[in-house]
């Protein structure tokens, strides 16, 4: 790649963005230029399976909670840490940014984080949420809740790498694509099902190889 072509690509993604890619490729510009471009490619292969998983485990919880509450609006009683009452607020100031006048229960279910829903899931909501009611949520699943929060905790982590256009590259892809399937799996067959009609993640995931890549294809 000649300098005239960097120097684009430095303007566009930045020095320092750029450079962890060239370093991927053994300083090789023009290798690390298709490496960013796979990423791309990867991060929008995994995106249709974590918006399922996010979707998915959001309804799901908040199903369990409306019953286990008695009420839509369930976070107006039940005992929420503070950080989650944090995110409540906030899911409710960025409806009202948006001018909606009476916001539902269901308008703020869905403002609210993918965070905010594996936080339910940690050692601390125990007694208040995963025993009298959360665990229903994942009727094909019958390990321990840590090691559950343990896996969703680096989907989250994914997904937020992948929304802020960070390299996943370099991560363990395949363990990463078993892992949102096994999770679906605990909340419902059919949806593993019919993300699997749609998955791109063999086809991107075996790609870089044939692309004269930096070998990084054996790690995923």
């Amino acid at each position: 790649m000649n300098t005239e072509a960097l120097d684009w690509v430095h303007g566009a993604l930045s020095a320092a963005r750029f450079d962890r890619y060239r370093t991927a490729a053994d300083g090789d510009a023009e290798v690390a230029l298709r490496l960013y471009q796979w990423n791309i490619e990867l991060s929008e292969a995994f995106y249709g399976p974590l918006h399922w998983l996010e979707v998915s485990l959001r309804n799901a919880l908040n199903e369990r909670l409306r019953r286990r509450f008695g009420r839509d609006d369930w976070w107006a009683v039940a005992p929420l840490r503070s950080n989650g009452q944090r995110k409540v607020a906030h899911a409710k100031y960025k409806i009202k940014r948006k001018e909606v006048v009476e916001p539902t229960a269901d308008d703020i279910v869905a403002e609210l984080t993918f965070g905010f829903w594996v936080s339910l899931l940690s050692r601390s909501n125990d007694r208040d949420f995963w025993i009298p009611a959360l665990h229903l949520a994942f009727p094909h699943y019958s390990g321990p809740r840590d090691q559950l929060h343990h896996d969703l905790i680096r989907m989250l982590d994914l997904r937020n790498r992948i929304m802020h256009h960070e390299p996943i590259f370099d991560g363990d892809l395949t363990t990463h694509r078993e892992r949102i399937f096994r999770l679906l799996g605990y909340l419902s067959p059919q949806v593993v099902a019919q993300v699997r009609q749609h998955d791109r993640g063999p086809e991107v995931l075996t790609r870089w190889g044939g692309a004269g890549g930096t070998g990084h294809a054996g790690r995923s």
